[in-house]
């Protein structure tokens, strides 16, 4: 009897673990510092990386070949950051890119593609930006844009459900599209030419240089195709591609680090399901010559 009561309580304790709720500032914290990285833009860097003291309080300036946007402060500071937004306001900065004062918010905030995050997560990353230490950091320089932008980025979100974690592919395409943005990075979406869905030869300008983003369709000759997963994974934890060579930025391979398991294993799912793309055909005459890789 008494062996019995032990495994009893031995197992209640162990399930009580496992059926345990992730909160929404765990979660929060989760999305903003892991798989959505939106430090890699929001927090600035000097030449040792990510400055003590100033997580996610902008002043970095994002440079394209048709706009230089200056990044905001989305730290809760009353003053130069989002403290005096409701959540309601923050909430539509991040899906519909429009501020508390009606204008928009340009590229590179991937707005159209935060559109579909779904409701439970931007609850949770508002959540979770309340409680990121307020920094004031003033910013006077103004993003630049050659472009005018539209009225809108689209209707209205209405209510957004993610899919269940259960169906692998389903959530490994919400994690590389809204979440992680994947997609945005891995297609190259220029005038006069076919975008394919995660056929790469998009180019980011740094102070690294040039990188172009990778085919990372499954493609034996220029994707993943021939990657086994874990070489996927080596390479989207560490920024070690299957060869051994160092991949560049922005890709934030720190930030990847840190993704769930269960999630690496949903990410790679997707990717091993996208159309089979060839790259090169695609995007030649696209990619600049001195260009460095990225995953």
């Amino acid at each position: 009897m008494r062996l019995a009561l032990v495994i009893i309580a031995a197992s209640l304790v162990l399930f009580g673990v496992q059926s345990r709720s992730e909160t929404a500032l765990e979660r929060g914290r989760y999305l903003v510092d892991t798989i959505a990285s939106c430090g890699n833009c929001h927090t600035p860097k000097g030449p040792n990386g990510p400055l003590p003291g100033k997580k996610l309080a902008g002043g970095d300036v994002i440079k394209h070949q048709d706009f230089s946007a200056v990044v905001p402060n989305i730290t809760s500071d009353q003053e130069t950051g989002i403290g005096k937004w409701t959540d309601d306001e923050i909430s539509l900065v991040i899906r519909e890119g429009k501020r508390p004062d009606g204008t928009l918010i340009g590229p590179a905030m991937p707005s159209r593609s935060y559109r579909n995050l779904g409701d439970e997560d931007v609850r949770a990353i508002v959540a979770y930006l309340r409680a990121v230490p307020a920094v004031h950091n003033p910013i006077t320089a103004k993003s630049q844009y050659d472009a005018i932008f539209p009225a809108s980025w689209g209707p209205p979100v209405g209510h957004v459900n993610a899919p269940p974690k259960e169906d692998r592919i389903a959530y490994g395409a919400y994690l590389a599209g809204p979440l992680a943005r994947c997609m945005d990075c891995h297609t190259n979406q220029h005038k006069g030419a076919t975008s394919e869905l995660g056929a790469g030869g998009k180019a980011f300008y740094g102070p690294w240089g040039v990188s172009v983003s990778a085919n990372i369709t499954p493609d034996r000759t220029d994707g993943l195709g021939d990657w086994t997963d874990a070489q996927i994974e080596r390479a989207i934890r560490t920024g070690v591609a299957r060869d051994g060579h160092k991949l560049f930025p922005p890709m934030p391979f720190t930030s990847y680090a840190q993704i769930a398991t269960d999630d690496m294993a949903a990410l790679i799912a997707h990717l091993r399901s996208l159309p089979v793309t060839d790259r090169a055909a695609q995007a030649s005459g696209h990619m600049p010559d001195t260009a460095a890789p990225l995953l």
